[in-house]
């Protein structure tokens, strides 16, 4: 199995930055993409950013230009760098990571954005 721990997030004012980690563990052998989803209230979760094995990444529309995905790796990491948050990123971030039968979530962290 595929275990993932996400750490970074907070209380930030609109503006600011924020980093995000997920540490993969497990068998990641098995991982082909890796990326960060996240859900507000009342909404339905939505993809962030996803980075794929070939290095390759997509954004959604809201964040592009805004934050960047990466990936550490020797250390089974991957980051979203969040820059000039606005209130609306508000939202638990959920690390994911697909293999090639299985997707597996981390527990979710809260990002929230004040005016």
């Amino acid at each position: 199995q595929v275990q993932l721990v996400e750490s970074g997030g907070g209380l930030v004012q609109a503006g600011r930055s924020l980093r995000l980690s997920c540490a993969a563990s497990g068998s990641t052998i098995s991982i082909n993409a890796m990326g960060w989803y996240r859900q507000a209230p009342g909404k339905q979760r939505e993809l962030v950013a996803l980075i794929i094995s070939g290095g390759s990444t997509n954004y959604a529309d809201s964040v592009k230009g805004r934050f960047t995905i990466s990936r550490d790796n020797a250390k089974n990491t991957v980051y979203l760098q969040m820059n000039s948050l606005k209130p609306e990123d508000t939202a638990e971030y959920y690390c994911y990571a697909r293999g090639r039968f299985y997707e597996f979530w981390g527990q979710g962290t809260q990002v929230t954005v004040s005016s």
